[in-house]
């Protein structure tokens, strides 16, 4: 089987440029493992930390949520859901799987959960509560639009 070194070099490269993790070593390799089919949007990470847009929409939200008890930040939340969609991913019902997709995750910077039962990313239930926030918090709509 031939080996193509450029290639994975061209890669390992392209994702070092972009800077994406800065306390772990990103390789490509093209022998399995975890894959995704959406690497096309750590372009989209690339330019959305030049303009910042993803921290500015999280910024238009309140969060009243007890910080002891989060496990994604608003900005995480907002990121997931803007580039679910970027993806082609409109349903909440996918980022049920995509909770666990690695691009996902390194987009989001946040490899692990927090805590041992949760996911990396948020799941379905819990973006669907920042969609449907209230203009005030409520008991289960603690991210909410500020006024």
């Amino acid at each position: 089987m031939e080996e193509f070194p450029r290639c994975r070099q061209s890669v390992a490269e392209t994702y070092s440029d972009l800077h994406l993790l800065t306390a772990a070593r990103v390789v490509a390799a093209f022998d399995g493992g975890t894959m995704t089919s959406d690497a096309g949007a750590l372009l989209l990470g690339a330019t959305d930390r030049v303009i910042r847009m993803i921290d500015r929409f999280a910024g238009c939200f309140r969060d009243a949520r007890n910080p002891g008890f989060i496990e994604h930040e608003v900005a995480t939340l907002v990121g997931q859901r803007i580039i679910g969609i970027a993806l082609g991913y409109e349903d909440l019902i996918d980022h049920d799987q995509l909770r666990h997709d690695p691009v996902m995750a390194v987009l989001a910077g946040k490899l692990a959960a927090r805590r041992p039962d949760c996911a990396p990313l948020a799941g379905k239930s819990t973006l669907n509560r920042l969609e449907l926030s209230q203009p005030k918090p409520t008991r289960y709509h603690k991210a909410c639009p500020r006024a």
